[in-house]
């Protein structure tokens, strides 16, 4: 697999956003503890590392897969997989959200409905 300078592009931005989430998640978790939903077993706190975890992880791949581009045909796999993974969540937000203030709660609803084109344009990592 060969890349030209626009096929890094997709894993550029999803290498920074994971990276930037990850980051997050392991300085503020105590704000990811509130989104996930507690029907899940174990603590908030745990899902809210792990998945701090998991978007360092992708992140990392992301960043390796420039120098080894036969990893995105997986990575783009995985980071689909993990945002359809983590939407139960973002559900949970908007619903929480619901009374917040304007501003708040139109971007807890919108992040509902952009999992679906973030999901596809994941995908755009291994092609």
């Amino acid at each position: 697999m060969s890349l030209d300078r626009g096929d890094n592009i997709p894993a550029a931005i999803w290498a920074t956003a994971f990276g930037g989430a990850g980051i997050l998640h392991m300085v503020r978790p105590a704000f990811f503890d509130n989104i996930v939903p507690e029907e899940l077993p174990g603590t908030q706190r745990d899902w809210s590392l792990g998945s701090g975890v998991m978007e360092l992880g992708l992140s990392t791949l992301l960043l390796a897969s420039f120098a080894k581009p036969q990893l995105r045909p997986v990575l783009g796999k995985a980071c689909a997989l993990f945002l359809l993974a983590v939407w139960p969540g973002n559900i949970k937000m908007a619903w929480d959200w619901r009374s917040a203030k304007p501003i708040a709660r139109a971007i807890a609803f919108i992040r509902v409905p952009l999992q679906i084109p973030m999901m596809k344009h994941a995908l755009k990592i291994g092609r």
